[in-house]
C-alpha cells in the first residue's frame, strides 16, 4: 500500500507500508535514478515522515539506500532535512527495530544513517563512507576506489557497518526479513514464537565429543549453538567481524533467543576491542526487543597488546560489561571451559544479574590458569616443583565444584542435558520482569 503521507513531494523517497509475511512495516527507498540518490530538504523530512509512521504504528522501519550524500543544489537546507531524518531515526531507537539494505553508495550524510540502524545488509557492490577518496587523497596521500575505502567487505569484516553481505537486493531485503522475523515488531511485544516442533527436552550427546582433548585445542562453538538450537538453525550477525565472539538470532523450545559465544577457533576466544563492541551491541539489541539471551562461555580472557590498551581496551571492555549489566531480559550462561579473570565477570556471570549459570563439568572457573597462578604464587620454585604445583591448582581449583559450592554457578550439567536445561530455564524466566530506576538514560562508556 503506497502512503499518501508526502508522497506528493517530488524526490529521491519513495515511502510505502506494507506486508511482508503476514509482518507490517514502513519502508522507504531512496530511488538513485533521480540525482544519484541526493537527498533534498524534501526528501530527509519523507524519511523523517517514514520513521514517525513507523513509531507511531509501532512496526518496524525498513529503508533501502542508495545515495551520492545531500543534494548540492539546495546547500545548507539538504543538511537540515538529513538532521530531520536522523533525528526522528533516533526516536524510533529501542521502540520499533530499524533495518536497512544499502544497495549503491551511501555517502556522507546518508552513510550514518547506517550507524543508527539495528540491522544493516549490503550488496556486494555497495559502499559507504562518510569522507570519500578524494578527500582521503588529499589528506593521506592514499589513492583508494570507492569499495576499497568503504565497500561491503570492508564493512563485514573490519568496520562491523554491515550485519550482513549479500549478493542481490532481493536477498538482502530477505535476510533483514529472516532477522526481523526473531524481533517483535516494537518493545512493547514479546518475541516471536513458533510451534515447537522440535522437543525442547532433546538430548544433545554429542556435546560430550565437542572439547578436544588438549586444554588449548579449538572447535567451532557454532556447532554447539546448533545443537541446542530448534532444527540445528541459527542466523549469525556479523560472522566476519570479530570471529572471536559469535553473535546469533536461533530459537529454543519455539522461543526466540539472543545468542553470544566466545569463538575458540579465533584467537582462543579472548575478547578484544571488537568483541567486546560486537557483543555489547547485540546484547543491547536483544534487551531492547524483549529477546532472552544464551551466552556460552569459553575464554581464557582479555586478549594482550599494547596497541589494544592504547586503542582503549578498558573503555571498550566495560562496553561489554555495561550492556550486560544493563539488560533485564531473562540470561542464562553456560561455561563449557575456560572463564577466567576479567573475562569472566564480562560474559554474564552471576553478580552482573545473571540469572541461571550452567557449567559442564570441564568449566574452569578461576581468576586465571594454573600455570599463570603457579607462577605468581610459587614463581621462586623449582620447574620441576611448579609442573606438580600446576596440577594441584587445576584438581582443586579449576573445576566448576568450586564456584557451584559459592553460588557462582547454580548447576553443573551434562553436556547432553544442555538443551533441555536452558529450555527448562527459560520457561522458568518467561515471566521475569525488572522495573529500572526512572532517569533520562544511561551513561555508559561510549
Amino acid at each position: 500500500m503506497r502512503l499518501a503521507v508526502g508522497d506528493d513531494v517530488p524526490g529521491a523517497v519513495r515511502v510505502n507500508f506494507e506486508a511482508v509475511d503476514g509482518r507490517r512495516q514502513v519502508q522507504f527507498r531512496i530511488d538513485r535514478s533521480l540525482h544519484a540518490g541526493a537527498l533534498s530538504e524534501a526528501a530527509g523530512r519523507k524519511i523523517a515522515d517514514a520513521a514517525r509512521l513507523a513509531l507511531r504504528l509501532r512496526v518496524p522501519l525498513v529503508g533501502v539506500i542508495s545515495s551520492s550524500g545531500a543534494d548540492v543544489h539546495e546547500g545548507l537546507a539538504a543538511l537540515h532535512g538529513w538532521g530531520s531524518a536522523a533525528r526522528a531515526m533516533v526516536q524510533c531507537s529501542g521502540i520499533v527495530p530499524i533495518a536497512l539494505a544499502v544497495t549503491g553508495p551511501a555517502v556522507s550524510g546518508p552513510a550514518l544513517f547506517l550507524g543508527l540502524a539495528d540491522l544493516v545488509a549490503m550488496t556486494g557492490d555497495a559502499f559507504a563512507y562518510v569522507s570519500g577518496p578524494d578527500a582521503v587523497a588529499g589528506w593521506t596521500g592514499l589513492h583508494l576506489t570507492a569499495r576499497e575505502l568503504g565497500g561491503a567487505a570492508i564493512h563485514g569484516r573490519t568496520t562491523g557497518v554491515a550485519t550482513f553481505v549479500t549478493g542481490t537486493e532481493v536477498e538482502a531485503l530477505a535476510t533483514l526479513d529472516h532477522a526481523l522475523a526473531y524481533l517483535p515488531d516494537h518493545n512493547g511485544e514479546e518475541p516471536p514464537t513458533w510451534p515447537a516442533t522440535d522437543d525442547p527436552g532433546r538430548s544433545t550427546p554429542e556435546l560430550r565429543d565437542l572439547l578436544p582433548e588438549a586444554p588449548n585445542g579449538s572447535y567451532d562453538v557454532r556447532r554447539l549453538i546448533a545443537a541446542i538450537a530448534d532444527d540445528g538453525e541459527l542466523l549469525e550477525l556479523r560472522p566476519r567481524w570479530a570471529p572471536n565472539l559469535v553473535t546469533a538470532f536461533s530459537a529454543i523450545g519455539g522461543r526466540s533467543v539472543g545468542v553470544v559465544a566466545n569463538q575458540p577457533q579465533a584467537v582462543a576466544g579472548t575478547l578484544d576491542i571488537e568483541a567486546s563492541q560486537k557483543g555489547a551491541g547485540f546484547v543491547t539489541l536483544c534487551d531492547a526487543f524483549n529477546l532472552p539471551i544464551v551466552t556460552i562461555v569459553d575464554t581464557p580472557g582479555f586478549f594482550p597488546g599494547k596497541d589494544l590498551e592504547w586503542r582503549g581496551m578498558i573503555r571498550h571492555g566495560a562496553q561489554l560489561a555495561f550492556a550486560y549489566a544493563e539488560a533485564t531480559v531473562p540470561r542464562v550462561a553456560v561455561i563449557t571451559r575456560k572463564s577466567y579473570g576479567g573475562a569472566y565477570i564480562v560474559m554474564d556471570c552471576k553478580s552482573m544479574g545473571n540469572d541461571v549459570c550452567l557449567a559442564w563439568p570441564s568449566a574452569e572457573v578461576a581468576v586465571m590458569g594454573a600455570k599463570g597462578a603457579i607462577a605468581i604464587l610459587h614463581r621462586r620454585e623449582e620447574p620441576e616443583a611448579q609442573v606438580r604445583l600446576e596440577a594441584a591448582y587445576a584438581e582443586e581449583l579449576l573445576t566448576p565444584w568450586v564456584a557451584a559450592e559459592r553460588g557462582y554457578v547454580d548447576a553443573v550439567i551434562d553436556p547432553a542435558d544442555t538443551r533441555a536445561c536452558i529450555a527448562r530455564a527459560l520457561d522458568h524466566l518467561a515471566a521475569k520482569r525488572e522495573r529500572l530506576a526512572p532517569r533520562a538514560h544511561a551513561n555508559g562508556p561510549l
